[in-house]
């Protein structure tokens, strides 16, 4: 169509997302070393170098308006904006570009485009140290192999991923040929070889715990037995073997044929000879019949490589054990003198290790360990809760406080004194329908009646903002003493009240049922209960993830691990 010529592929990276950034690695440098070339990168996630740098992300980009707009050119990521010059407004809704407008863009102005700096440093983070990352990402370990693997991987030693795989991904159907004598894998005839995994496919191998059936002929030995590593894992890498030249299936001779019998072929054919591709051959004839053979690959390869027929690993595997010599004794010579493996103590994570591996992930320096260095300022965590709930929350989520110079909340004191004018009925003619029903469906008593005849004759009077105002005060105060002789009331932290012993002492000899009543009304201590219930919070998470740690951690507030004993105040 409008696409122009290009070159693309999909890769199956698996649990290892490593891979998946080794090919951004690739990709960017492809684009460095040939100026001239535009690439674009997303997986199953959509956008993921997007979703890598969210935090530095321009407002208007969401996976709506994403698409065919962050290419690597030059070695460097690129974002074309909604508008193509700034002074524009931003149009949310406008279509996504094609790619050849795209191209042209990148191609005339690409110094516009340019990812801004936070954006390309937090997508280089994740591909720093390559190719020297590679090494750093294999694992070499010694296994009891069947001479037969130890043959093909030598020939092939990628297929230990394949294997890897067949195994991890197991299920009952695939463990039915290794229920018997292995058919092409025995059992008899193992060596020690030493195998390249990357770390994910020796972690996967490792961590599963499997026992093998007893007609496989694969034993093992006594875990106390210092090989005991090697059999395991050269047992599991022989089933990964077999589990895919079971599932073998010989490509019908015809296949091929079938794919060269659509209207897309036809249609290949008909422009090679229109072109004079056969060179005035006659068809049947020896070179003719060359050439096609020639351009029946090329269009399985290239034009329509969809519809080619794909090799299974286990159809390589068996091709590969009919043209590969199986020398026994070689193998032996050589596992007599082969190098150490490389230590697997990476396996093994500390929780310190993973908390400093999360925050090394986040770009977040650690609080010092010494107990005499670390300063945790309450007040800190009482105004970052504070300025987290004045934020307002849609159905998007809330936005954490990063910065203090946006506009605080306001408060129109007119507008709230008639807010509450309205609420509190002072004008007698806009009383709710449902309030006249409920005067009828009552008989109200002489008494009843002249309460209300008085409530009429203050309605009647004005009632000015300041007077509501005070009202409402007094009405607030009498809650608070009333909720002040419950539960919830005194649970609570309250200040404490700045009067000298003296006056306390008059006070109490002269009334001692007002100084209850004084302590009882002290005033709460907003601060000092947010911050109990935070820290109170933060304890029963044990270490986990939870709210209070998720909040406070966003806005840059860490709080110390509760060391007091338990029972100490």
């Amino acid at each position: 169509g409008e696409t122009p010529a290009h070159i693309g592929g999909t890769t199956l990276f698996g649990d290892n997302v490593e891979d998946e950034w080794f090919i951004v690695y690739l990709v960017r440098e492809i684009t460095r070393e040939f100026p001239g070339l535009a690439a674009r990168i997303d997986d199953n996630d959509g956008e993921f170098l997007l979703i890598e740098a969210a935090d530095f992300l321009p407002k208007w980009l969401n996976p709506e308006n994403s698409e065919n707009r962050v290419f690597f050119y030059n070695g460097e990521l690129h974002i074309i904006p909604l508008s193509e010059t700034p002074e524009q407004d931003c149009d949310l809704s406008a279509p996504c570009p094609t790619i050849p407008q795209a191209l042209e863009l990148l191609t005339t102005r690409s110094e516009e485009f340019l990812a801004a700096e936070p954006i390309r440093a937090a997508v280089n983070k994740r591909i720093d140290g390559y190719p020297e990352k590679i090494q750093a990402s294999l694992h070499r370990a010694r296994c009891f192999l069947p001479a037969g693997i130890v043959a093909v991987l030598r020939q092939r030693p990628s297929l230990v991923a394949a294997a890897v795989q067949a195994f991890y991904l197991r299920d009952p159907g695939d463990l039915r040929a290794c229920r018997r004598p292995f058919r092409t894998f025995p059992a008899e005839q193992r060596v020690m070889a030493l195998v390249t995994f990357t770390r994910c496919l020796y972690a996967q191998l490792v961590q599963q715990k499997f026992v093998p059936d007893r007609r496989s002929g694969y034993t093992l030995p006594a875990p106390s037995h210092p090989q005991y590593r090697a059999y395991e894992l050269g047992m599991k890498l022989a089933h990964g073997f077999e589990i895919l030249c079971s599932k073998s299936s010989k490509v019908a001779p015809d296949a091929k044929r079938n794919v060269l019998s659509g209207p897309l072929w036809e249609r290949f054919l008909r422009s090679l000879k229109e072109k004079d591709y056969f060179k005035g051959e006659m068809e049947g004839s020896a070179k003719y019949l060359e050439l096609l053979h020639m351009a029946e690959d090329h269009f399985q390869q290239s034009v329509a490589p969809e519809s080619s027929v794909e090799v299974s690993p286990g159809d390589e595997i068996l091709t590969l054990l009919q043209t590969t010599s199986i020398d026994l004794k070689e193998y032996e010579r050589e596992a007599a003198c082969l190098p150490p493996e490389d230590d697997d103590s990476w396996l093994d994570i500390t929780p310190d290790t993973l908390d400093q591996m999360l925050k090394e992930a986040r770009n977040e320096s650690l609080p010092s360990t010494n107990e005499e260095e670390q300063k945790y300022d309450l007040e800190t965590v009482a105004e970052s809760m504070k300025a987290f709930v004045s934020k307002v929350s849609s159905h998007e989520g809330a936005e954490m406080p990063w910065s203090s110079d946006e506009s605080h909340v306001t408060f129109d004191v007119d507008s709230f004194t008639k807010a509450l004018d309205r609420i509190l009925g002072a004008d007698s003619e806009e009383l709710d329908s449902d309030d006249l029903d409920e005067e009828e469906e009552f008989d109200f008593s002489d008494g009843d009646d002249e309460d209300l005849d008085a409530g009429n004759q203050r309605q009647d009077q004005k009632v000015s903002p300041e007077e509501l105002v005070g009202s409402l005060k007094s009405y607030m105060n009498e809650m608070d003493r009333e909720l002040a002789q419950t539960n919830v009331g005194k649970s609570f932290t309250t200040k404490e009240r700045e009067a000298s012993s003296v006056e306390a002492a008059t006070s109490e000899s002269a009334d001692p049922d007002s100084g209850a009543e004084d302590a009882e009304l002290a005033p709460v201590d907003v601060d000092m209960n947010l911050v109990a219930n935070l820290l109170e919070s933060y304890s029963a998470q044990a270490g986990l993830a939870g709210p209070t740690s998720n909040i406070l951690q966003s806005m840059g507030v860490y709080l110390p691990e509760n060391t007091d004993h338990t029972g100490s105040s």
